[in-house]
């Protein structure tokens, strides 16, 4: 594949499902405008990368019973999602991680599922296993080349996250790193990113949620989900917390939050979604 790989894909995304799926960037003015329509009343949500498909789907489903409704979800980022929601730029935020105790005195998460975030190589990198401290060694630098890992000699390409995403925060927690310590030679935004970086590059190494990566893998993507201090990145691990790198998906209101879209978040947070939370490669909330 080549670099067309991440903007065909989220392209093909958001058309598949005839409604709004928008990559950070885009104006609000739009979803203001729907707004307006008569009989119709618009949520938008806006927020993590990793929530945004699995709401998007979640979406489609409660418009088809209610036709009075229509749902607006935008990525961009978890910071944007706390941002948006806590100003009223959108109805609902999307955040992959917990929130700080500054944050929930303003917002409320409510949880919809549970992720966790892993290391992804090319198919072909025949590494398959890295523990806590090579990880360390490889983002800030001190391991360079893949033969001092068990691979082959080639250069170690170091992706990672951009500032602003919770995938970056949850990773670097993990290895108890901050993110000026990070030398990277690679740095994306979205998830779907990191996997055209490790696509398109063989030699690079990259971070991303494991429901995403998984989804991709079964796709026929070429990528791997490396095995982390010796557990595999899966649902399963993910759900009995065996798994190092977890994380919970939320959907965030302030005090605000108008009685179209507390329908919405409850709706997301019920067993009616569980069955979309497993086809994402998530683990549901019970």
């Amino acid at each position: 594949m080549g670099n067309d790989f991440s903007m065909n894909s989220v392209f093909s995304f958001a058309v598949s499902r005839k409604y709004w799926v928008l990559l950070g960037g885009f104006s609000l003015s739009l979803a203001s405008c729907s707004k307006r329509e008569a009989g119709v009343e618009t949520i938008t949500l806006t927020g993590s990368s990793t929530v945004a498909p699995l709401v998007a789907d979640a979406a489609k489903r409660y418009e088809e019973s209610h036709p009075a409704v229509r749902i607006e979800v935008q990525s961009g980022g978890s910071s944007r999602g706390l941002a948006d929601a806590g100003s009223g730029v959108a109805d609902l935020g999307m955040v992959s991680r917990a929130l700080t105790l500054e944050e929930a005195k303003t917002l409320k998460a409510h949880r919809i599922a549970a992720d966790g975030v892993c290391v992804i190589l090319h198919k072909d990198n025949p590494v398959a296993e890295l523990n806590r401290q090579q990880l360390i060694d490889i983002y800030t630098k001190k391991a360079v080349n893949w033969s001092t890992v068990g691979g082959a000699d080639a250069p170690i390409v170091v992706a990672n996250k951009a500032e602003g995403r919770s995938t970056l925060e949850v990773f670097l927690h993990f290895l108890g790193l901050d993110n000026a310590d990070v030398k990277a030679d690679v740095v994306v935004g979205e998830n779907l990113h990191v996997i055209n970086s490790v696509v398109s590059n063989p030699n690079t190494v990259g971070y991303v949620s494991i429901g995403t990566a998984a989804s991709e893998a079964k796709n026929g993507t070429p990528i791997k989900l490396v095995i982390t201090e010796g557990i595999t990145p899966s649902m399963e691990t993910v759900a009995d917390g065996t798994f190092p790198i977890t994380r919970p998906l939320n959907v965030v209101e302030d005090a605000q939050t108008s009685a179209a879209a507390a329908a919405f978040l409850q709706f997301l947070t019920s067993p009616a979604i569980h069955d979309l939370v497993e086809k994402h490669y998530f683990v549901p909330v019970p």
